[in-house]
């Protein structure tokens, strides 16, 4: 069975978007978007190809790859492939500057 791993970012990520949408939509709304991306992250760590790839500066993130949260279209996923399933690098909405965080390369 293939694991996932996070990293302490992607969890203090998942945290604050928890309480942000508690606080803006409902603790259902919070709860449901925690399970969905536990189970986004499952199907990744099934099929880590499925991700879209991405070009980046930093050399320790060649590998990061792009995938959503089911039903929470604008809280993207980004994670590396390993050879036992995925890591969670960044839970990131949509509307940040996920590409000044990650370190992207023209």
């Amino acid at each position: 069975m293939p694991t996932v791993t996070s990293y302490e970012a992607a969890r203090r990520d998942l945290v604050e978007h928890f309480v942000y949408l508690a606080k803006e939509a409902g603790l259902d709304v919070a709860e449901r978007f925690l399970a969905n991306a536990e189970a986004s992250f499952n199907d990744l760590a099934r099929q880590p190809e499925m991700g879209t790839p991405l070009t980046l500066k930093n050399p320790a993130l060649a590998n990061l790859r792009k995938g959503r949260v089911k039903g929470f279209d604008n809280h993207l996923v980004f994670y590396e492939p390993r050879p036992d399933g995925v890591s969670i690098v960044r839970v990131l909405h949509a509307a940040s500057d996920w590409w000044g965080l990650l370190g992207y390369a023209d």
